[in-house]
This record gives structure tokens, sequence and C-alpha cells, in this order.
């Protein structure tokens, strides 16, 4: 009997272990291999190569907080993304200050920079611009207006001279001169100053301070603006603007504005305050060279507010319209 408990106790053991594990891991699961001969196993088609970790498309890259600087891109040299190079030897600096010096002698450098700013920056050149040079028929009589202009310097400041007037039916002249100074004050502006001198055979010719302004407007408008202060303390001002309307590579239409005002009425010349005159026109001219067009077209005028009340009392008619022939050329 002893003998017997003897051979019982490992199977308990055996059983209570197997028991133990049922707990822990489930049912044991019956092996899908039993029964079948494993002994050679199937080739491994990967044999021979190394299949260590994927390789990493960020491999190299931090991929922890952002750097705290820019990049290093070679852009300028002031750029804080590059780095920062030590300032040249002192010897770099012992030399002219230019290195052509050296070779060709500084008297003859410095005639060399001067013409080439001269022939690049700095150049002079003079203009002569015939506007309007044409013939007004209008009733059966005619009669002439003249408006030019030209300029010498060169593209930052320049002298201005300006000059138009009318010739009546009866040969009376009256006209007006302006000699201006014009600075550029951006690529498509420039402002003037300088004095206007009238010239009129029956009346006053007084003596003017001009300020204005002439450049290029948006939608290609030439404009010209411009207050008079004369001598007598009369303040006028007179603003004219006109587009060239091209139809072909030679054929131009070009309407034209004019409108001129007065701050008080000056009895002297037939103006009351306000706005005193508009002119409207058409002119269709031919470019036979790009500096000589001829032309044909039509204009129109009237007086306004006070003005047109003293032409109306003085006889005269408050509003015309001429047929005009004229010519157009600069050079």
């Amino acid at each position: 009997m002893k003998a017997l408990l003897i051979a019982l106790i490992p199977l308990a053991l055996t059983a209570g272990g197997a028991h133990a594990q049922e707990h822990v891991h489930g049912a044991a699961q019956p092996d899908p291999h039993a029964g079948h001969a494993m002994a050679a196993e199937a080739p491994d088609p990967h044999a021979g190569h190394d299949m260590g970790a994927a390789a990493d498309p960020h491999a190299g890259h931090a991929m922890g907080a952002p750097a705290s600087g820019p990049p290093d891109v070679p852009t300028s040299a002031d750029d804080p993304g590059r780095p920062r190079r030590p300032p040249p030897p002192r010897a770099a600096r012992s030399g002219p200050a230019h290195a052509a010096d050296a070779l060709w002698g500084e008297a003859v450098m410095a005639r060399a920079r001067e013409g080439l700013l001269r022939e690049n920056g700095d150049v002079r050149a003079t203009a002569v611009i015939i506007d309007r040079l044409e013939a007004r028929i209008e009733d059966g009589e005619t009669a002439g207006l003249w408006d030019v202009g030209g300029w010498t310097g060169g593209d930052i400041n320049r002298f201005w001279w300006k000059s138009e007037g009318e010739v009546s039916t009866d040969g009376e002249i009256e006209g007006e001169v302006q000699a201006l100074y014009s600075r550029a004050i951006s690529p498509f502006w420039d402002v003037q100053a300088g004095l206007r001198q009238d010239v009129a055979e029956d009346g006053p010719d007084p003596t003017h301070l001009v300020v204005g302004v002439q450049g290029l407007a948006p939608y290609w408008w030439e404009v010209d603006a411009a207050a008079f202060l004369s001598s007598r303390g009369d303040l006028t001002a007179r603003v004219e603007a006109e587009y060239d309307q091209r139809i072909t590579q030679r054929l131009i239409l070009q309407p034209r504005i004019e409108v001129e005002a007065a701050a008080a009425d000056i009895p002297e010349l037939g103006l009351g305050a306000g706005l005193s005159h508009v002119e409207a026109g058409l002119r269709l001219r031919y470019e036979i060279a790009k500096e000589f067009a001829p032309y044909v077209g039509v204009d129109w005028s009237r007086d306004l507010g006070g003005t047109a009340s003293r032409t109306r009392a003085a006889g005269g008619s408050t509003e015309h319209t001429a047929f005009v022939i004229g010519l157009r050329a600069w050079f």
C-alpha cells in the first residue's frame, strides 16, 4: 500500500500542473502539425539577403522639434540664413579704391568713369514738339492757332518752354510764353514751376507765376495742369488732357479736352469766377513719319458761368464750332 501511494504522487503532481495551466491560458489547443512529418523545411526565398529594418525615408533627418533658424541657403551675403563670413584681410584694402587705377592710372580711369556716367545715367537731350499748328475755319473765316513746346535736360531735371496762342481773322495776336523748371517725381509725372508772360495787342500783358504737373495719367491720357498767379494777384488754372487712339500703325484718332477756371472775377480779361471756358476736339492724323503727321478734325468750345454772361453782354458768341486742319511734328 505504501508503495502504491508513492507511485501515484508523481501522477497527481503532473495532473495538478496541467490543470493550473488551463486556468491561466485556457484549454490546451491541439497541435495542427500532429501526425505530420516535419523533416525537410521549405527553402527561405529571402535566404542570403539582409532582412534587417526597412529603409527609413527620414533617415538622417532630425524628427524632433523644428530648427530654430532658417536653413543655410545660398541667397545673398546679407541673408541671416547663411553663415557669417569673416571680414576681408586688411591687405585687401591697402590698394587703390578701383583696381583698374593701378594698371591704367587714376586720371585716365576718372575720365573713363565720367564718360560712362554721362552716356548711361546722365544723358542730356533736347526736343522741340509742335503739338498743334493749325488753321481753324468757322463761318467761312479762317483763324490760326499754335501750341508748341520743348525741353532740354536729363531724365530727372529739365528746362521746359511752352507757347500757345491764336491769330484772329483780322490778324490780332493773343498768346503766352512759359519758361519752366521741370523735375520728375515719379516714372510718369513731372512737377513744374516757372514764369508765364502773356502777349496781347489790345489788352494787359501780365506776368504770372506758374506751378503745375505734367505726365501720363491712367489709361494713357497725357495731362498738363497748371495754376497761374498774375502780377496783379489774379489766380487762374487750366487743365489739358489728350489721348491717342491708334486705329492703324499710321492712322491715329486723338480726342482732346481743355478746361479753364478763375478764382475771382477778372473784368480786364472778361472772366467770371469759377469755370470759365471748356474746349473739346477730335483730330485724325496720319503719320507720314513718326516725326511728321498732318491732321484734320473738329473743335468745339463754350464760355461758362460769369464769363459767358460777360461775353454775351459784349455782343459776342459764347459757343464756337470750327473745322481744323493742321500739323503735328517733333524733332
